[in-house]
């Protein structure tokens, strides 16, 4: 099974849609999507996913599947340097600024996270995620996923930035802050998933791209730096 989670493109956060050229980037995804053999296609309930999972699914001829729980992070604050940020762009040099680094177990627990309730947000997402993991034949068992119903599936989920980032913490066993500091998705990126199987019992994500953003190169168009601190014109 292939989990391809994209990052919604480019887009309007007010209202909340894609931009012009967020358009043009969710047109260049789906060619790529459908020479991948996508078959399924979920997104988050908010409107500038479910635009770009438009283009996918009108080619594919899938039905969109809103899921709840896709739906941006975009609710809990941290406050740096005078000014609030998403919690998913808490500075990297704050996250990493002593040792022992955290781990995915107590990750929340340590300052500034404490002082928000995304430790129970982080544990009811990890129980979404994989319950819908077990839908697709996969049923985690501490790290691992059960084979239930091995398959050759290709899921899209078109998700944010901070809930992809999470998701991707999640599936590879990683403390989100740690992955909220170290990646970034570009808007209508690629992150592929692979469920890797070397028995007939058990199967363990790996991630074969992260944040790929070829189709857009192909297709002549700049990725665009959205919710990337305050220098993002400086990163492409």
């Amino acid at each position: 099974m292939h989990l391809y989670i994209i990052r919604h493109a480019d887009p309007c956060y007010d209202p909340d849609s894609l931009t012009e050229t967020g358009h043009r980037e969710a047109e260049a995804l789906a060619p790529r999507l459908r020479d991948f053999g996508v078959n399924y296609v979920y997104s988050s309930p908010m409107v500038r996913a479910k635009q770009t999972a438009s283009y996918t699914a009108k080619m594919q001829g899938l039905e969109i599947i809103e899921k709840e729980w896709l739906k941006e992070l975009s609710h809990i604050h941290i406050n740096q340097n005078g000014k609030d940020y998403s919690i998913w762009d808490t500075f990297g040099e704050t996250i990493r600024s002593g040792q022992p680094f955290p781990d995915h177990k107590d990750w929340f627990k340590r300052a500034p996270f404490d002082k928000t309730n995304i430790g129970d947000l982080w544990l009811e997402f990890r129980k979404l995620a994989d319950g819908f993991i077990a839908e697709h034949g996969y049923t985690r068992v501490d790290g691992r996923y059960r084979i239930d119903r091995s398959n050759h599936d290709r899921i899209a989920l078109f998700c944010h930035n901070g809930t992809l980032l999470m998701f991707l913490a999640h599936l590879l066993e990683i403390p989100p802050s740690m992955v909220w500091s170290g990646f970034y998705c570009w808007p209508s990126s690629v992150t592929d998933i692979y469920f890797d199987e070397r028995s007939d019992q058990w199967a363990v994500p790996r991630a074969l791209h992260v944040a790929d953003v070829s189709h857009l190169i192909s297709a002549g168009l700049k990725p665009q730096a959205r919710g990337m601190g305050d220098r993002c014109e400086e990163y492409y």
